[in-house]
């Protein structure tokens, strides 16, 4: 049992866990436009938000929780070297088009990062934008990386979908931000900070009906995206309820991250019997 708690926290500290989510969020795009799939594409994805997560969570700016990680920081260093080399290999099979938005997108992650504003800033330091740099590269990765050569990214359809993720990792981000109400410095100004608890969970539920009547702006749709995005912004929703500051440990870093995944477990299952 002690030997399965260990390969866990591995797994989501080293971020497979959330890098997973991020392959399902492009999968779903890739099956909502029915374009072919491209899975030298999806691993690169895989292996650039594994990539890009540690650096920001291991790159010496990160929260206090992760000190206590330091004894298996070696293990993710070496881990993440591995997944940057593979990343590295992989830009050879990728098109100018998804290297141009995947600069444009690593750009924001660094800036996100790296204090390379005055006094010592990056972009998660200016009050109250880290929460929409997240969404946005989220956004971008999993909508316009696999429909960069597919189809025209002006489109009205892929517009809609874009906002509908932008919003839909808005409300993901809300109960981590619950979760780091109490260890966020006050000029962050995170939506907990400015709302409090209660209040953030109220904007959550905006958050969520938007990305949902999202849905009914749409050209066209399928039945298994409409009752899916229905089922993921019920599940989200209640997760959002129950977030709390005092959340058990894996309550974000597992379930809520978990919810894309369910996603696209449930979207796929309804694709094959609809």
């Amino acid at each position: 049992m002690r030997g399965f708690k260990n390969i866990f926290k591995f797994y989501i500290n080293v971020s497979f866990h959330v890098a997973l989510a991020v392959v399902c969020l492009t999968d779903i795009t890739i099956q909502n436009f029915d374009v072919p799939r491209n899975y030298k594409l999806l691993l690169f994805i895989f292996l650039a938000t594994i990539t890009g997560y540690n650096f920001v969570k291991y790159a010496g700016i990160a929260k206090l929780q992760h000190l206590s990680l330091a004894k298996n920081l070696r293990q993710i260093q070496i881990l993440s070297f591995i997944a940057f080399t593979g990343l590295v290999f992989l830009t050879f099979f990728q098109s100018v088009s998804v290297l141009l938005f995947s600069t444009i997108l690593g750009l924001f992650t660094l800036l996100y990062a790296l204090p390379l504003f005055g006094n010592n800033t990056n972009l998660r330091g200016l009050t109250g934008l880290k929460i929409f740099v997240i969404a946005f590269v989220w956004a971008g990765v999993t909508v316009l990386l696999p429909l960069a050569d597919q189809i025209n990214l002006w489109k009205w359809d892929v517009v809609v979908v874009f906002l509908q993720r932008f919003f839909l990792v808005l409300a993901l981000i809300l109960p981590f931000e619950i979760r780091d109400l109490r260890f966020d410095l006050a000029q962050l100004g995170t939506i907990p900070q400015k709302f409090g608890v209660r209040g953030t969970r109220i904007v959550g539920l905006m958050l969520i009906c938007v990305f949902v009547l999202l849905e009914f702006f749409k050209h066209q749709t399928s039945k298994a995206n409409s009752i899916s995005l229905i089922f993921v912004g019920i599940l989200l929703s209640i997760l959002i309820r129950y977030s709390t500051t005092r959340q058990t440990k894996y309550y974000a870093s597992f379930w809520v991250e978990s919810v894309p995944i369910l996603w696209w477990l449930f979207f796929t299952f309804l694709m094959e019997i609809t």
